[in-house]
């Protein structure tokens, strides 16, 4: 199974209907996962903290949007028997629980557009931290579970300045976005671990690009996940901007 990270936009994407049939088709072209363990840029929080096992309600973790956004349901059924395998593989380190914690929209918004029947099971996990190093370990330690069929997913954006954004359809990335956006590219597309855990020093325009770190990291730890296996070649089934400096790319590992 590969593993991916997904530009997971805002619930405004699911206005977008060329985004959702992007995401509908690579959902599409991926192995049919049995489970999906998703790490979203909104939910960190160490230990590393299981989500709930059971149905509960979704985490509406935005603000001052049009009610319909607030109706957005996502029934997709619980995963025990993840949850208790992830126990396994992270055994030495602290593992917590929040059984009351619902798909936050890092999760939820990408999985109604690749997954709308909602017939996929899905664990959402926190990231325990923002440092890469740590990450891509987590990431590693995950990857016994790629050969169960379980679909590894890094939600957040490979750049989120807030305040740049610009929501002229026709506005022109600024050149640190474009920048930091290709020297991501080109750094994934080379595995170069070295340079991908140094980004806050190396990648041009990292500090336009990335104010916080939050929704950069979790592409670290799909990297991590995918590193030991040759033949998992990068590829971005998504790219393109939006909102002025927000890249849309997107990443396939194997």
């Amino acid at each position: 199974m590969p593993t991916i990270f997904l530009a997971h936009g805002s619930p405004l994407l699911f206005d977008d209907r060329g985004w959702v049939s992007e995401l509908a088709g690579w959902a599409k072209a991926l192995p049919r996962p049995r489970a999906v363990l998703m790490l979203s840029a909104h939910w960190v929080d160490r230990p590393i903290t299981l989500g709930a096992t059971r149905s509960v309600p979704l985490v509406y973790d935005f603000y001052g949007f049009p009610a319909r956004y607030y109706q957005t349901t996502y029934p997709s059924p619980p995963a025990p028997e993840l949850a208790t395998r992830l126990r396994g593989l992270l055994q030495g380190q602290p593992v917590a629980e929040d059984p009351e914690r619902g798909l936050d929209h890092g999760a939820y918004v990408p999985m109604v557009c690749m997954y709308p029947d909602a017939d996929v099971p899905v664990l959402q996990v926190s990231l325990p931290t923002l440092e890469p190093a740590e990450l891509f370990q987590l990431g590693r330690a995950l990857a016994p579970l790629r050969r169960e069929g379980i679909l590894i997913v890094g939600s957040g954006f490979l750049t989120h300045n807030l305040r740049s954004m610009d929501f002229n359809l026709n506005a022109t990335p600024p050149a640190w976005a474009t920048e930091f956006d290709a020297w991501t590219a080109d750094v994934l597309a080379r595995r170069d671990v070295d340079a991908l855990l140094a980004y806050r020093e190396r990648a041009p325009g990292v500090r336009q690009a990335l104010p916080t770190h939050e929704h950069f990291v979790p592409v670290v730890v799909a990297l991590g996940a995918a590193i030991d296996e040759a033949t998992a070649i990068p590829s971005f089934p998504i790219s393109g901007f939006i909102y002025g400096t927000a890249t849309r790319r997107s990443v396939q590992f194997g």
